[in-house]
C-alpha cells in the first residue's frame, strides 16, 4: 500500500468544489458560490465566538486553548517561551473516518461498520467525474 509520501495529494480549491456542487445540483454557479461562502462565513464567525460546531457523521470543529510552553529553536538550540494561543481542532465523524481509513487500508471497527452499506458513505468515497472548464462569470 502506498504511503502518504508516495501518494500525490491533490488540492481541491473552493472554486472546484463550487463547480462540482453546481453541476450536481443544477443550480447556477453564482448561487452555489454565495451559499458556500455564506456557510464558510458562518463557520468562521461561530468559531470566532468560541462556539462548537457539530456536523453529524462529518465531524466536530471546536476552539481550544493551547497552553504556554517552553520550546527550543532548532538552529540555535536556544530556549524560547511560546505563549498560549487559541486554535481550531477538528475531530472526524463516522463517515469521514470510514472514507479516510480506506486511504490507508485500515480494518477493524470501521470494517464492521462498512459491512452495512450506507448510501451516505458514497458522498465521501465515490470518485466524482472531472467536469470540464466552467465559465468564470460571477467569480
Amino acid at each position: 500500500m502506498a504511503t502518504q509520501t508516495e501518494t500525490k495529494v491533490r488540492t481541491v480549491t473552493k472554486k472546484e468544489l463550487i463547480d462540482r456542487i453546481a453541476d450536481q445540483t443544477g443550480e447556477k454557479r453564482v448561487v452555489v458560490k454565495r451559499i458556500v461562502q455564506s456557510f464558510l462565513d458562518e463557520v468562521v464567525s461561530d468559531l470566532g465566538e468560541g462556539k462548537r460546531l457539530e456536523f453529524r457523521d462529518f465531524g466536530v470543529f471546536e476552539v481550544r486553548e493551547r497552553k504556554a510552553r517552553i520550546a527550543q529553536n532548532p538552529k540555535t538550540l536556544e530556549r524560547v517561551e511560546v505563549p498560549s494561543k487559541w486554535s481550531v481542532k477538528f475531530k472526524a465523524g463516522r463517515l469521514m473516518r470510514i472514507a479516510t481509513e480506506k486511504l490507508s487500508g485500515k480494518s477493524g471497527a470501521s470494517a464492521q461498520i462498512e459491512s452495512k452499506p450506507d448510501p451516505r458513505v458514497a458522498a465521501f468515497t465515490e470518485a466524482k467525474p472531472n467536469v470540464g472548464a466552467r465559465s468564470n462569470v460571477g467569480s
